[in-house]
């Protein structure tokens, strides 16, 4: 009987703990205050950081619901799902836990373009949204996103200190490499922006979809060195590959890249995302990029509000994560680890707004509690604002509060890889404009990286032996230019020298003298004079070349023409003398014409200094980053083909003309001027190598030696071989006949009228009939030796052979023993 008493108290005491549990579960459960989460976790491309978020988010609703001074008689619920990073998806998720009981008190989100999505549409709903992975600079936009805090940074955070460091290094050419989203896409016009502000240039803005291929290449077309690059961490295993191909790494390349990658980030997945590059060569094309990010983790070792510092939170984390089945302890870290204490941050951010929220309405007395809102519930959505935007406390993370737009404030931390580990090298602090810098960084080469390649411009001037064997050359034939001249005008009163127009052969040695001075201004180039003085030299060789050829041709053309008129009127007196004035007007037209053209040439359009460049070449030994810009000095005007088309034009019409009366006077001689066959040879000589020289010189200009070695040879030549042709057999005469009076055996003195050498064709003609007479005359005595030679021998006669060894008449003709027929002379 007692056992049954027991029994019975036994089982209504369990009766009464049950009803007390399900009435404690039920109250509990009436007291829940329930928000939604959005995690990317196993998405293939974009921010998949809910992997390592939502275990720090889950330890934080654990934190706060143990906290007996938060929310006090309620529980915070967080009820989430995968959105994989996919704006589309996260709008679908966001639908289902609105519509689906419990109500949603506020929604969490992650990943920039989920964000975007969910915070643009939550102010329909008077939600306010909390993105604890969300940088992109468009979300600042409180017209746009009214309801929207985060407690990730703005991307844009990184732009000052991207800038800073920019400014530190002295670079001032980068080029930006970005994936085609909003984020990053904001993210790069804010640093456009900010670079114009600091004076630096963006070379190039290069973006992609999926595949960077092209864009890497073109990064390398256009010489970038410095690159900022803005892309998720699946599109960044791309870009190092690519990198890695191009070989766009090294000494010569900086690459800054988002510092929220794991830190292992280069070497993992590369299978699974059909990455061509192995581990190692990842590593080496990863190797010295820098990176720049926000502090995520509290960097002082202090007690934050949740009781933890932040090593104690990494613990906790690591060992959430290894229950979950990561790695961590290879320090395989799931995506998001960085962002981690963001999320752990971003629950105690609403449990405090809530708290907070729930003061002011007991305070308002409005007579509503946390669980009577609404999403049409513009008053307690409005206190929730307003608790969140004044919410600050100490997190695991840094000091959490928001700007006016809903921003995190942060500092930023830079680091660099080195050795396949990332080292700090300092933090920034945008708002205090404080650089903190630890002097780690390394670089390969020993040397900060340039912003470009240096291009030294170097002048390709003519070789300075070439130019000294040329001009000695020309400074010879000038001092035997100026022998000729003397020795012209001290025997000019030789029949010689007089009978070949002295002063004529005076102009032309002075032409000569001109032509080769030309050939030294020719080779005075930018390794003599300044870039200022060097269109004096140009106008200088114009003036000196082309007054020079028109003196020295001038003077021998001149003697053809009168040779060739001599000669061709019909009455002319054999003894008439050739008037010396008629020669100088020809020289004088000639070089009038010239100096016509020349002046109105620098009057109307002056030479210039113009600079060929050529492609950049390596430099022969160095050990920068260095390439060569080869230059090289032309004079040019504006409109140069014209004013060189008159010029040739000018000078290929007396050329031509002076060919043609050379031609026609070849073969005759006149006494009035001694010397008109070695004119016309010199005239031969002048054309051929003009016709020659304009042409290939046109052709090699931009190769200075060449072109240069080419026009002296040939000016040398041509002055050269006139003055050989025309002084020569002058001098050569005089030094055999000191005397004038053996120089009527001269051969050039014996000339001919034109009546003269009609007689003497003449006579040639005559020769040659009489010649033929006398060799049919040979003939036929000849013949008529035979036939008596024949007789005598039948009949027995040589009287009558005897009598031909004298004389012989044949048909009445006496003939005399012909002599060997010779050429009848005058």
């Amino acid at each position: 009987m007692e056992d049954d008493v027991q029994y019975y108290s036994g089982l209504r005491i369990t009766s009464y703990i049950l009803i007390a549990v399900l009435f404690a579960t039920s109250v509990k459960g009436a007291n829940q205050l329930h928000i939604g989460g959005i995690f990317p976790i196993a998405g293939k491309g974009g921010w998949q950081g809910g992997q390592a978020c939502m275990p720090a988010a889950k330890l934080a609703l654990q934190d706060v619901n143990e906290n007996p001074e938060l929310l006090p008689g309620f529980n915070l619920t967080l009820h989430s799902n995968d959105s994989e990073c996919e704006p589309g998806l996260g709008a679908s998720v966001m639908y289902n836990l609105l519509y689906n009981s419990p109500q949603k008190l506020m929604l969490l989100a992650g990943c920039s373009t989920v964000c975007t999505t969910v915070a643009e549409a939550a102010k329909m709903w008077n939600l306010v949204v909390l993105c604890y992975g969300a940088s992109s600079p468009a979300l600042s936009d409180r017209s746009r996103f009214p309801t929207l805090f985060r407690t990730h940074p703005s991307a844009t955070v990184h732009n000052p200190t991207r800038i800073k460091l920019m400014q530190k290094f002295d670079w001032s050419r980068v080029a930006i490499l970005q994936q085609a989203e909003e984020v990053f896409i904001s993210t790069v016009e804010d640093l456009e922006t900010r670079c114009k502000d600091a004076g630096i240039e963006i070379v190039t803005r290069q973006s992609f979809l999926s595949d960077p291929t092209d864009a890497v290449r073109n990064l390398r077309r256009q010489d970038a060195r410095i690159i900022v690059g803005l892309f998720y961490v699946v599109a960044a295993r791309r870009v190092l590959c690519e990198m890695y191909k191009q070989q766009l790494y090294g000494r010569a390349y900086v690459w800054f890249f988002i510092g929220w990658y794991e830190d292992n980030w280069y070497e993992v997945n590369l299978r699974n995302e059909n990455i061509s590059c192995t581990k190692e060569q990842m590593k080496i094309a990863a190797e010295g990029h820098l990176t720049t990010e926000a502090l995520m983790w509290n960097q002082n070792n202090q007690k934050t509000i949740s009781g933890m510092s932040s090593e104690d939170f990494r613990k906790r984390l690591n060992a959430a994560l290894i229950e979950e089945g990561y790695d961590i302890s290879h320090n395989r870290y799931p995506e998001g680890y960085q962002e981690a204490p963001l999320a752990y941050d971003a629950v105690w951010s609403v449990a405090l707004a809530f708290n907070k929220t729930m003061q002011r309405l007991t305070q308002l007395n409005w007579g509503k509690n946390l669980k009577d809102f609404t999403y049409t519930d513009k008053e307690i959505a409005n206190a929730i604002y307003a608790a969140m935007n004044s919410t600050q406390f100490l997190g695991v993370s840094g000091v959490v509060a928001f700007s006016s737009q809903g921003d995190r404030i942060a500092l930023t931390q830079i680091e660099q890889m080195i050795d396949g580990q990332y080292y700090k090298l300092g933090y920034y602090d945008t708002q205090a404009d404080n650089l903190t810098w630890f002097n780690k960084e390394k670089w390969d080469g020993e040397k900060v990286p340039q912003d470009r390649t240096i291009v030294r411009r170097v002048l390709r001037t003519v070789s300075l032996p070439l130019f000294i064997c040329m001009s000695t050359i020309s400074c010879f034939g000038i001092i035997i230019a100026i022998v000729l001249i003397f020795f012209n005008i001290w025997h000019r009163h030789r029949r010689v020298i007089q009978t070949s127009h002295p002063v004529c052969n005076t102009i032309m040695l002075f032409g000569v003298i001109i032509c080769l001075v030309s050939v030294i201004l020719l080779g005075i180039d930018g390794q003599f004079i300044t870039a200022e003085n060097y269109p004096k030299v140009c106008q200088a060789r114009a003036w000196i070349l082309s007054t020079g050829f028109t003196l020295a041709y001038g003077a021998m053309f001149s003697k053809v023409w009168r040779v060739h008129r001599f000669t061709t009127k019909t009455k002319t007196d054999p003894k008439k003398k050739v008037e010396p004035w008629k020669l100088y007007t020809m020289v004088s037209g000639l070089l009038l014409v010239d100096l016509i053209i020349l002046l109105t040439w620098q009057m109307q359009d002056p030479l210039q200094r113009r600079l060929e460049t050529f492609p950049l070449e390596d430099p022969i030994s160095s050990n920068d980053d260095v390439k060569i810009r080869p230059e090289l000095e032309h004079c040019e005007s504006h409109n140069n083909s014209v004013w060189l088309g008159v010029i040739y034009g000018f000078k290929g019409l007396i050329l031509v003309f002076g060919l043609f009366l050379a031609y026609e006077t070849r073969s005759i001689k006149v006494k009035q001027i001694n010397d008109s066959r070695y004119v016309g040879m010199s005239i031969y000589n002048v054309v051929v190598l003009c016709l020659i020289t304009a042409p290939v010189a046109m052709v090699i200009a931009s190769q200075q030696d060449a072109s240069f070695a080419f026009v002296a040879l040939a000016v040398i030549f041509c002055c050269f071989l006139s003055m050989l042709l025309i002084f020569v057999p002058k001098v050569i005469e005089v030094l055999r006949h000191p005397k004038d009076k053996a120089e009527s055996k001269f051969s050039n003195d014996t000339g001919i009228s034109k009546e003269e050498e009609e007689r003497y064709q003449k006579l040639i003609s005559e020769n040659e009939d009489l010649q033929k007479l006398i060799a049919q005359k040979e003939d036929k005595i000849r013949l008529l030796k035979q036939r008596l030679s024949e007789k005598e021998t039948k009949n027995g006669v040589h009287s009558f052979s005897d009598a031909l060894d004298g004389t012989s008449t044949a048909g009445g003709v006496q003939f005399n023993q012909p002599a060997p027929s010779t050429l009848i002379q005058k």
